[in-house]
């Protein structure tokens, strides 16, 4: 029985440029899903399983950026975004929001058909199954790693990709100091190209969302100049 093709959704108002993606997704085995925008995409983004998304940033009816933020709220998937625009601070928002990877136009086809493959390749060993323990409590959390979640006083936070691995690593050792250095290094895909404010970004993240549940505690120390840790005593 020949395998199933992975479904990639591809969001881009230009037709040449989706053409060319489209096509070159199609050679490397992968099945690619057209649209020109936005609300297109958000339509159809729940008809079928969708293994990535590459997003425009400049969409004709919303960014791309905004986007990710929507079809994250529904699931949780690896994302590429694709930019005509050079600018740096597009490149850390992306980034910040949990983006997998930035292209710039122009690119190759054949390249970033290659960082589709890298992406999947890297997601889906970080979702495998493992036989370490279903929870495991520290303090108020506890982490599902089979599952990927991790629930704060008994209540099951919402995180990104990045969130979880960096909530999950400080949970696991209280009490420890991580630079951002080395934080980089354990919790994201290629640090070399990540920057180092993206920790902190992703650190402000979680902080709001564990005050959403409950503001008597602030469980994540800040080290000035240093890192981050987590409270070791409750």
């Amino acid at each position: 029985m020949p395998s199933v093709r992975q479904l990639i959704l591809i969001v881009e108002d230009e037709p040449a440029i989706a053409d060319m993606i489209s096509y070159a997704l199609s050679t490397e085995g992968f099945e690619p899903l057209w649209c020109a925008t936005g609300g297109e995409a958000q339509a159809r983004f729940e008809e079928r399983p969708i293994a990535l998304a590459i997003l425009d940033v400049g969409l004709p009816d919303i960014s791309g950026f905004e986007l990710f933020k929507k079809l994250r709220v529904i699931r949780d998937l690896p994302v590429i975004f694709l930019t005509a625009r050079a600018d740096e601070i597009d490149r850390v928002l992306g980034l910040e929001l949990g983006a997998d990877d930035y292209v710039l136009k122009p690119f190759s086809p054949r390249e970033l058909s290659a960082r589709v493959k890298n992406v999947l390749r890297r997601t889906q060993a970080a979702v495998e199954i493992t036989s370490a323990p279903k929870s495991t409590p520290t303090g108020p959390f506890t982490v599902d790693a089979a599952r990927m979640l991790i629930t704060y006083f008994g209540k099951e936070l919402e995180l990104s990709r990045y969130e979880y691995k960096l909530l999950k690593l400080l949970s696991e050792h209280p009490g420890r100091v991580y630079t951002r250095e080395q934080l980089m290094a354990l919790v994201w895909d290629e640090p070399d190209s990540s920057l180092e404010r993206t920790v902190d970004a992703h650190i402000k993240q979680l902080r709001s969302k564990l005050r959403a549940i409950t503001s008597q505690h602030d469980p994540i120390i800040t080290h000035r100049g240093t890192g981050y840790s987590l409270k070791e005593d409750w």
